[in-house]
């Protein structure tokens, strides 16, 4: 990034925050803090109203808004992208905004560079796997202002591995998408602590007039980090042959909680998962590579699906014999 680009984009970081450190300018430019200070002094002599407030940062001058500035092909090209592949993993709520937020966008380029988005949609194509498809319901906008307003929530949810579904009011402290589906982590004052709901499973919501208070140290980054064994998340352990382990964790949601080389080579995983039918399919894909110990359940199913796909084969293989005599 050269160093015009670097001031533009500091002007839009400030304008973008109410006020904001030398440090932060500098983590988000990958630029060391003495550079910050001379880019900061340039832009106040090029007459932009930088305030500066002794130990608390950096802000604008209320009122000083940077005139509109027109997208690169390139930039307009990573919206578009990042649209596609967003539509994705929405539901129904964030898919509309989406596809109005990208109306908005084209309307204010120049013809060349409408052409070129349309060129290039119909050169790319984001396709996720099936697993990966967007949610049907439409609560994920909603609830998501409800964590930035911090409105109380009263829900009606269906947990999975107890199949019972209660009333909770939740705090909601963030929205994350992971493990192929959208998660709500907030406050449950049924259960008084921290809590993953998946948002498929809330069978009704509503968001209250009640404004909730603290939290104000929750990171729902740190949250994420932490091992944390959540009322929708069932234990498992497999056991993976060491050649395939890499592929095998990449391609796993989340982090093993444990991992127990064993003599043979192979290496022994304790898991948390939020679905064993969806575990049950994952391994099966792993063929012989990848052995189900715990729970029984998730054994016995991969148990019963391998034997039910030898024999769908075996049945085949008879038939083609009894054909060829």
């Amino acid at each position: 990034m050269n160093r015009i680009d670097r001031l533009t984009g500091m002007i839009l970081l400030l304008q973008g925050q109410r006020v904001i450190t030398a440090e932060t300018i500098a983590e988000h430019f990958e630029i060391s803090v003495r550079t910050v200070y001379r880019d900061l002094a340039a832009l106040g002599e090029a007459g932009v109203p930088i305030v500066a407030e002794a130990g608390i940062g950096y802000s604008l001058m209320r009122g000083y808004h940077m005139p509109p500035i027109m997208f690169t092909e390139d930039e307009a090209a990573a919206l578009f992208l990042s649209g596609e592949v967003a539509e994705q993993v929405a539901d129904d709520s964030l898919r509309q905004a989406l596809r109005a937020a990208m109306l908005k966008i084209k309307s204010v380029l120049p013809q060349e560079k409408r052409d070129y988005l349309q060129r290039l949609g119909n050169a790319v194509s984001v396709r996720l796997r099936r697993e990966h498809a967007g949610a049907k319901h439409e609560g994920l906008l909603p609830i998501q202002d409800a964590v930035v307003r911090r409105r109380c929530l009263a829900l009606c949810y269906n947990t999975a591995n107890r199949g019972a579904i209660t009333e909770r009011i939740v705090e909601p402290l963030g929205v994350v998408f992971y493990a192929r589906e959208w998660h709500l982590i907030g406050w449950c004052r049924l259960r008084l602590d921290v809590r993953d709901f998946r948002l498929d499973r809330i069978q009704s919501w509503q968001v209250l007039d009640e404004i909730f208070t603290g939290h104000e140290d929750f990171s729902i980054k740190s949250f994420l980090r932490r091992d944390v064994s959540c009322e929708e998340m069932i234990p498992a352990v497999v056991i993976v042959q060491g050649m395939i382990l890499e592929g095998f964790l990449h391609e796993l949601p989340g982090t093993p909680l444990a991992r127990e080389p064993l003599p043979d080579g192979r290496v022994r995983l304790e898991l948390l998962t939020f679905s064993l039918e969806w575990l049950r399919h994952f391994l099966l894909g792993y063929g012989t590579m990848v052995e189900a110990v715990e729970p029984a359940d998730l054994r016995d199913g991969v148990r019963a699906a391998a034997l039910a796909v030898a024999n769908r084969y075996a049945k085949e293989e008879k038939v083609r014999e009894f054909a060829e005599s």
